[in-house]
């Protein structure tokens, strides 16, 4: 398999306190989960995949509500933060399989999944773009842990087993893919919903969007473009 090309150097400089909040609230929770699963990168995998199905879920909702009592148009958000929604959900179910969850880190995603819920979506309804930032910094560290993982595996800390059947349907993967290759996908997949969401924040703030530098999503079940 040709491994999605994914430009690690991407950052979004903060800039004002709207990006400050951001970048400090994801740099808090990357400490906490640094702290309680260490190099443990299929079970933080298992966690944080559940929280990254929340905002996309929560901004879809919003929008949702929104385009419906402005009648207006939404200009293709909703569709997008949904498939961003299902296609976190999938990385989920992915590792799953991979790293079995323990009932320790079964209760830690329940409270930990109601927790950020509630807050994001208390953060979307004062500001949209805050929460969008949020998110785009989110996925600048799972593309980081996701690279952290990939060379785990690559040195052999990690197993290189084979790709779940899961994993193998939503992306399409060739039958002897291995756990390597789903990691990549899944990469790219962080790499695509940062940019977006980056996106969509400069849009929120009135700043001009190049969505040609917006990194690709690799096919997947029921995947849907990025609206121009």
């Amino acid at each position: 398999m040709i491994a999605p090309f994914v430009d690690l150097s991407v950052h979004h400089r903060p800039s004002g306190v709207s990006d400050r909040i951001a970048y400090g609230f994801t740099k808090t929770l990357r400490l906490c989960a640094d702290t309680f699963f260490a190099k443990r990168y299929g079970h933080r995998a298992i966690v944080l995949e559940t929280v990254a199905a929340v905002p996309g879920m929560v901004g879809a909702t919003l929008n949702h509500l929104k385009a419906v009592r402005r009648m207006s148009d939404d200009k293709g958000w909703i569709r997008t933060l949904m498939d961003e929604a299902e296609n976190e959900r999938m990385h989920l179910m992915t590792f799953i399989e991979v790293a079995k969850p323990t009932l320790f880190e079964r209760l830690v995603i329940i409270a930990v999944q109601w927790v950020f819920y509630l807050a994001f979506f208390a953060l979307y309804l004062v500001s949209p773009r805050t929460a969008h930032r949020v998110v785009g910094y989110f996925e600048e560290e799972a593309v980081l842990s996701y690279t952290l993982y990939l060379q785990e595996i690559d040195e052999g800390r990690s197993p290189n087993v084979a790709a779940p059947a899961i994993a193998k349907r939503y992306w399409g993967l060739p039958d002897d893919s291995t756990l390597r290759d789903v990691v990549l996908v899944v990469r790219a997949d962080e790499a695509h919903h940062r940019d977006v969401n980056h996106g969509f924040a400069d849009e929120l703030a009135g700043l001009p969007v190049d969505h040609s530098r917006i990194a690709p999503s690799p096919p997947h079940e029921g995947g849907v473009p990025l609206a121009a």
